[in-house]
């Protein structure tokens, strides 16, 4: 399979749910090809949920946080962290300002001026095109439970059921295609698992706009 198919295989899981007030939110740029078939099934708007890792000084692929988009950009801090402790509020405050601005130039790419969707209230249905380490998903849900939406629903095509369970306590439901054990790379359990660029990105978000403003 490749995404748009997956997509189109958890549009037919979700779609009996009876959401009454859905909104998709992506993860780019592997989640928006997914998201797509799921927003036109269920006639819901598409957003962007971006989030933007925080790396311990000198160790960057070490997150120690990460900062979530939105009407008002979220920033989750790993306080699981033990370097976290040792880092200065200013060193803190530099780093997520450079995060911020990373974060909001990604989204003017990829949607222009366009404001977020409102998730207060709302069926909120977060979307990538798997998960391994989940650290990305995992900073996604703490910022939109915090959100107050009515419920969060994960949906994923694919993922080791240990990263499941980590969810679980951060959402009211998860649906997932296919949890395969040994679980190896997200893309060995695609045919198609090409890399995305930005324009496709862009493309896709302007279709979910086009069949938004149709309804």
């Amino acid at each position: 399979m490749d995404r748009t198919e997956a997509g189109e295989q958890l549009a037919s899981e979700l779609a009996p749910i009876g959401f009454t007030d859905p909104v998709v939110l992506a993860l780019p740029r592997g989640g928006v090809p997914v998201a797509l078939p799921v927003a036109k099934r269920l006639k819901a708007p598409l957003d962007l949920l971006i989030v933007r890792k925080i790396g311990a000084p000198g160790h960057e692929e070490f997150a120690i946080g990460a900062v979530v988009d939105g009407e008002t950009p979220d920033v989750v801090w790993n306080n699981e962290a033990d370097v976290l402790r040792s880092i200065p509020q200013s060193d803190r405050s530099r780093m997520l300002s450079t995060k911020l601005k990373e974060l909001q130039m990604r989204r003017r790419t990829y949607l222009g001026d366009r404001p977020p969707v409102p998730i207060r209230g709302r069926d909120a249905i977060l979307i990538d095109d798997g998960i391994a380490t989940g650290a990305s998903a995992s900073a996604a849900l703490i910022a939109l439970r915090r959100r107050s939406p009515k419920t969060i629903t994960l949906a994923i095509p694919v993922a080791p059921q240990e990263s499941l369970e980590r969810f679980r306590p951060h959402v009211d439901r998860v649906v997932c295609l296919s949890t395969p054990f040994p679980f190896f790379a997200v893309g060995a359990h695609y045919v198609d698992f090409r890399q995305l660029t930005d324009k496709a990105v862009i493309l896709a978000m302007a279709e979910a706009n086009r069949e938004e403003e149709n309804r």
